[in-house]
């Protein structure tokens, strides 16, 4: 990169910074949009000491969009994490003079067809191109993801179909895309001749309606129903959308009933799922529904350390990594963004990195981290505080004396835990969301009419936060 500083530690520190400022863009802005238009910037010139970095898209058109449309999101992604860099421009490639415009059949971008493998790019024939870097060697197994990982391996493989579908669910950064995308490189490297569709269930329903405008449902329906492995992820997304739920189903019905192989995610069981059909919940539970949980302590550490593998350049001592690994627990994906910040930080101010530096860098993350209350923990602390038996915060009783605290918890679930109303209900012996904002205004209206309610909610506050 001309105009760079020439210490390989500060190409790599840039190159880090970039991929965590990607990951985050294509979380805030849908990955639909971020594949189409800013997974195509590469890294062109930048100038630290003059604080100007410079980013490159494939042809004219899309630069002057990006600039018009996201030179903000970029700006502020670059300074959050190396203050160093105060603005930031996108400039064509030379050369380029041919717009890139997003579509299922569009000619992928350079880079992404640069980071897909040949075997990838001829059998994905629509949907997102597969990421070369996910895959099972690059996978970290550990309890809390074996049993995915191992139905995921099982359907790659390609060999006699024992589920279909296969259903991960799980919290969003802990591996359920990871896997999708291994199990799409796996398949097409057993059967290079086999077509692989990976998208997202936004990007499913995108497709879906503007092949309804164009009154061209039928060449849609064929490419993904002419698939030897199609995945679709965050399922979830779909709730409520009627029409393509409808053709979501049929989808479905004709891959399985063909034998094809069909792998869905979502950041919850078919069980949990609000606002989608019975009868695709019910297809969904037919397979083998895997869960994704969260990363124990010992497979936290391990990713940071197979992650560490592949910097060589970076001197992280292991007591910082344990304590990223003790800290950092809410998802993979922040876990690895924050090693990669705390790296880029370093390697660009020259500062050795220890447990003090590492705080420093990552405060607002650290903050973030802090311990996240759970509806059973909220369940049970209310109980012991009532002195009444957990399983009456499920039961049908009515009792004042069971009613109230039942009404406590669900308040307090509410303000301190980001679960919705039917979720919140559904713990709560499965209860209506209306029956959760009756407890909800009834809870907030005798705080300010009764005082020992008020301060039993404070001291319970207090406690699970603690």
């Amino acid at each position: 990169m001309n105009g760079m500083p020439s210490l390989g530690n500060v190409d790599v520190a840039l190159a880090q910074a970039w991929e965590t400022i990607r990951a985050g863009l294509r979380r805030s802005i849908g990955v639909r949009t971020f594949d189409g238009w800013l997974k195509p910037l590469t890294l062109g010139d930048c100038d630290l000491a003059g604080g100007t970095l410079r980013l490159v898209a494939p042809s004219e058109f899309m630069a002057n969009w990006v600039t018009t449309h996201f030179i903000e999101h970029l700006l502020h992604g670059w300074r959050a994490l190396l203050p160093q860099v105060r603005s930031v421009s996108v400039v064509a490639a030379s050369g380029a003079d041919r717009p890139v415009l997003f579509s299922a059949e569009a000619e992928e971008p350079a880079e992404a067809a640069a980071e897909t493998p040949v075997a990838a790019d001829a059998g994905v024939r629509c949907g997102t191109p597969l990421e070369a870097r996910y895959t099972f060697d690059s996978f970290v197994v550990g309890k809390a993801n074996e049993v995915a990982y191992n139905a995921a391996r099982t359907l790659a493989e390609g060999g006699k179909l024992v589920f279909n579908p296969l259903f991960l669910h799980g919290g969003t950064g802990l591996g359920k895309t990871h896997l999708m995308h291994a199990i799409g490189h796996e398949y097409l490297a057993r059967h290079p001749g086999a077509k692989v569709v990976y998208m997202s269930a936004e990007k499913f329903m995108f497709e879906f309606v503007s092949a309804m405008r164009a009154k061209d449902t039928f060449s849609f329906k064929q490419r993904l129903r002419a698939a030897d492995v199609l995945m679709i992820d965050d399922v979830q997304f779909i709730a409520g959308k009627e029409s393509t739920q409808e053709e979501f189903f049929h989808t479905m019905n004709e891959l399985i009933s063909a034998g094809r192989r069909l792998v869905i995610s979502a950041d919850r069981s078919p069980q949990d799922l609000d606002g989608i059909e019975s009868r695709i919940l019910s297809r969904l539970s037919w397979g083998l529904v895997a869960d994704v949980n969260p990363a124990d302590f010992e497979l936290r550490l391990n990713i940071l350390t197979r992650k560490l593998q592949g910097m060589p350049q970076a001197h992280v001592p292991q007591d910082v990594v344990m304590f990223l690994a003790r800290r950092i627990s809410a998802n993979v994906r922040e876990l690895e963004g924050a090693l990669n910040r705390v790296v880029a930080y370093a390697a660009l101010s020259g500062k050795p990195v220890d447990i003090d530096f590492t705080q420093a860098t990552l405060a607002d993350i650290l903050r973030a981290n802090q311990r996240r209350v759970t509806i059973d923990e909220i369940q049970r602390k209310v109980s012991d505080h009532y002195r009444i038996r957990q399983a009456e915060m499920s039961s049908a009783r009515r009792a004042r004396e069971v009613a109230r605290p039942r009404q406590v918890a669900m308040y307090l679930a509410k303000q301190l835990t980001p679960r919705s109303l039917p979720e919140i209900g559904r713990r709560f012996g499965g209860r209506d969301h209306t029956t959760v904002i009756h407890a909800v205004k009834q809870i907030e209206k005798l705080r300010q009419l009764d005082a020992e309610l008020d301060a039993d909610v404070r001291l319970l506050i207090r406690q699970l936060e603690g």
